[in-house]
């Protein structure tokens, strides 16, 4: 089974989330990466590369390819940054919205699935989630 260690327990959540993800919402053409990405690009008015390279834990080169591909199915859309002139946001556009709402409907009831199996401990999985992040975030800072 391997040796107990947190980090490398999280490694193997993270690896059968992805995988299922994958396969959840292939039907919609987007992988599980692709799905996170834009449910947080359709949370807000759109971010700057670099915001969305720290929100991804991701290199400026990732993201790149990332906003590349999403343009060439004309899922996102650039358009100027008003607090900087120099920079841009990038933002879903109406198809991209429509492929989000296709994986997302198909997301939905597997994460129910998985909520109701973690039954009264979500909340608490979810906040220790959320704390275990920051710590790991924090350290790759420091790094």
């Amino acid at each position: 089974m391997g040796p107990a260690n947190v980090l490398f327990d999280v490694w193997l959540v993270s690896r059968s989330t992805t995988a299922l993800i994958d396969t959840v919402v292939r039907p919609s053409g987007l992988d599980a990466d692709e799905f996170a990405v834009y449910s947080v690009l359709a949370s807000g008015d759109g971010m700057t590369p670099s915001e969305l390279a720290h929100w991804m834990s991701a290199p400026p080169t990732t993201v790149s390819s990332y906003v590349k591909r999403f343009e060439r199915r004309k899922h996102v859309r650039r358009v100027a940054n008003p607090g900087d002139g120099r920079s841009y946001r990038v933002k879903l556009t109406a198809a991209g919205r429509r492929a989000h709402q296709a994986a997302g409907d198909l997301f939905a009831p597997v994460a129910e699935q998985v909520t109701e199996q973690i039954g009264n401990d979500a909340d608490t999985t979810h906040r220790r989630l959320r704390a275990l992040h920051e710590v790991i975030t924090s350290l790759d800072r420091e790094a």
